[in-house]
C-alpha cells in the first residue's frame, strides 16, 4: 500500500532555560561551614537574604519553598553531627539553608532527540475531528544525563498539528511507596546482568529473606551480613548489586496542577544516575478496554546498563521496574549476530 507523507513546518526545539531545582552535594566540611554561616546570622538578615533567593526562584520553579525544605532535611545528620537541634530551627532559616545546597540544572541544554507519539488519555473539550497527542523526548543535559521529557499538541481532521504552550514551572515526580520484591526475580535478573551464579551465588543474602520482601528487609539483613561476616570482595559486589538491583523499582506522581510539558523524569534510582535513555511510549489495550502506556528504555548508571520498563494510565503516575530475558539482557548482546528470537518480561508480579 503506497503511503503519501507531507513534512510540516511544526518543530520541536530544545529550551535551555527550562530547569530543575536539584540538590548540590558538597563535602561535610563545606557543608557545615555554610550551615554555621547561615546559622550565625540575625533573624533580619535571614528574611532579607530569603525573600531575594525567592524573587529569584519563584519564577522558575513551583512551590520553590518546599524543595528548600527538602534539602535541608537532606542535612539533618550534620545538624545532628554539629550538636544543632534542626527541629528548633524556624522555618525561614530552614529555607534559607535549603537554598545554599540548591543548583538548577538546565534538562535541554546538551541535546532534545528520541520522539514517541501516543493519544493522550484526556480527549476533552475537542472539537469534532480532533485529537490530543502526547510526545516523550530524550532531553540531555549538562553532564550528559538524559531524562524523559514531554510535549502536548493537537491535531485536526485536515492534519494541522497545533503544539500546545510549553511550561516554564518544571517539576520532578515525588519517590513514592516502596516495591514488594519477588526473591525469584531478583535471582534471575541478577544471573542474567553479570552471570554471578559462576563467581560466587548471592544465596547468602536472600536465604535470609522471604519469598516476598521489601527494601527496609533487604538493607537490614545486608547490614546484618556486613556486621557479623568478613566478606570477600566478590560476596561484596554481590549485595552492592542486589542493592542497585532493588532501587531500580519506583513509583512516582506528579502534581495534579502540572501541565504535561512541565513534567519530567529524571533518574531516580543509582540505576540510573547517569541517564534515562531510549524511552519509546506505546498505548497497550487491555481486554477490559482499559488503556496502559508503556515504554521500554535502558538505565545507565556510568558502568552498568539495565533495560527497564515504565508504565502509567493517565502519565501522572508512573511506575517504574527492571525487564529480564534472553533480549533484554543489554544493548551490545541484542545486537550480536544471530540474536532474533527470545523472550522478554518484566521482573515485578
Amino acid at each position: 500500500m503506497q503511503v503519501t507523507l507531507t513534512r510540516k513546518d511544526t518543530r520541536f526545539l530544545p529550551d535551555p532555560t527550562r530547569v530543575i531545582a536539584r540538590f548540590f552535594s558538597l563535602s561535610n566540611e563545606r557543608s557545615m561551614n555554610i550551615i554555621r554561616e547561615v546559622m550565625a546570622m540575625p533573624e533580619r538578615e535571614v528574611c532579607i537574604a530569603l525573600s531575594q533567593v525567592l524573587r529569584g526562584f519563584s519564577r522558575r520553579h513551583r512551590n520553590i519553598s518546599m524543595i528548600f525544605e527538602t534539602h535541608f532535611n537532606k542535612l539533618i545528620v550534620l545538624f545532628e553531627e554539629m550538636g544543632i537541634r534542626h527541629a528548633r530551627i524556624d522555618r525561614s532559616r530552614k529555607a534559607l539553608i535549603g537554598s545554599y545546597f540548591t543548583i538548577e540544572y538546565s534538562i535541554e541544554s546538551a541535546a532534545f532527540f528520541n520522539p514517541s507519539i501516543v493519544e493522550d488519555p484526556d480527549q476533552s473539550e475537542l472539537s469534532s475531528g480532533e485529537k490530543r497527542l502526547i510526545f516523550s523526548f530524550r532531553a540531555t543535559g549538562e553532564g550528559h544525563i538524559s531524562s524523559i521529557v514531554f510535549r502536548s499538541a493537537v491535531i485536526d481532521r485536515n492534519n494541522n498539528l497545533v503544539i500546545e504552550p510549553v511550561g516554564k514551572m518544571l517539576a520532578e515526580a515525588m519517590r513514592i511507596k516502596r516495591h514488594v520484591y519477588n526473591k525469584k526475580s531478583i535471582l534471575k535478573t541478577l544471573d542474567e546482568m553479570h552471570d554471578l551464579y559462576n563467581k560466587v551465588s548471592p544465596l547468602f543474602l536472600i536465604e535470609k529473606l522471604k519469598d516476598r520482601f521489601t527494601y527496609g528487609e533487604l538493607k537490614k539483613a545486608a547490614e546484618e551480613i556486613r556486621n557479623t561476616h568478613l566478606l570477600s570482595p566478590e560476596k561484596e559486589n554481590i549485595i552492592n548489586q542486589i542493592m542497585w538491583l532493588a532501587l531500580s523499582h519506583y513509583e512516582i506522581d506528579f502534581s495534579l496542577d502540572s501541565a504535561i510539558s512541565e513534567r519530567v523524569i529524571f533518574p531516580i534510582s543509582d540505576t540510573e544516575k547517569n541517564g534515562i535513555e531510549d524511552a519509546r511510549f506505546v498505548k497497550f489495550t487491555e481486554d477490559s478496554g482499559e488503556a496502559v502506556y508503556y515504554a521500554t528504555y535502558t538505565a545507565y548508571d556510568g558502568m552498568s546498563i539495565l533495560p527497564k520498563l515504565l508504565q502509567t494510565k493517565d502519565f501522572y503516575h508512573f511506575k517504574g521496574l527492571p525487564v529480564h530475558g534472553e533480549l533484554a539482557q543489554n544493548k551490545e548482546w541484542l545486537c550480536s549476530p544471530g540474536r532474533s528470537t527470545g523472550s522478554m518480561q518484566h521482573s515485578a508480579e
